[in-house]
């Protein structure tokens, strides 16, 4: 304490100090100038109120109806899942006296089944194409089957192809001679 004002005289006598210097140079207005202005009064702070502490209070008065909602539509779930239960049961219930279980029927043994002749027309073979058409052929090489010369497999082909529909047409015979 006694230091604190040890150190406050020793302020005002370095400020008295000035002041004296600058009064006998004549300088009446830095004189002035150094005054030491009115002491305010300390500021009293307002007492705020904060956006948390607004939506604390308007958050406690929603939280209980929130709670109160949530409550009732538990109550309404549990109630509707209690009927559909009593519905449930009383369907069984019903069903149960309705219903009467009834034995399959025999299949008939005297009579058998006997497949019966299609009465479609069998459908007929047709040769197949095995040229490539001209716009498929690669391009550097645009044969046909027709323009290729010497011994190749497509040239053997058509005899194949005779053999098959002899074979279809026997067939179709044996198939007609069965029925």
């Amino acid at each position: 304490m006694e230091e604190l004002l040890v150190e406050a005289e020793g302020a005002q006598q370095i400020h008295f100090n000035a002041l004296e210097n600058i009064y006998k140079w004549g300088s009446s207005l830095v004189f002035q100038c150094l005054i030491k202005p009115p002491v305010k009064k300390n500021t009293i702070p307002i007492d705020l109120k904060l956006h948390n502490d607004i939506r604390a209070v308007e958050r406690a008065r929603f939280a209980p109806q929130v709670a109160e909602k949530r409550r009732l539509i538990k109550q309404y779930k549990m109630e509707r899942e209690r009927q559909q239960k009593l519905e449930e049961q009383e369907e069984i219930k019903r069903l149960r006296k309705e219903l009467i279980p009834k034995a399959q029927l025999m299949p008939y043994f005297d009579r058998p089944f006997v497949p019966r002749r299609s009465e479609k027309q069998p459908i007929v073979p047709r040769e197949p194409k095995f040229c490539i058409p001209r716009h498929k052929t690669i391009r550097c090489c645009r044969m046909s089957c027709n323009d290729m010369s010497g011994p190749s497999q497509l040239q053997h082909l058509p005899s194949s192809v005779e053999k098959t529909e002899a074979l279809y047409k026997n067939r179709i015979e044996d198939y007609n001679n069965m029925m």
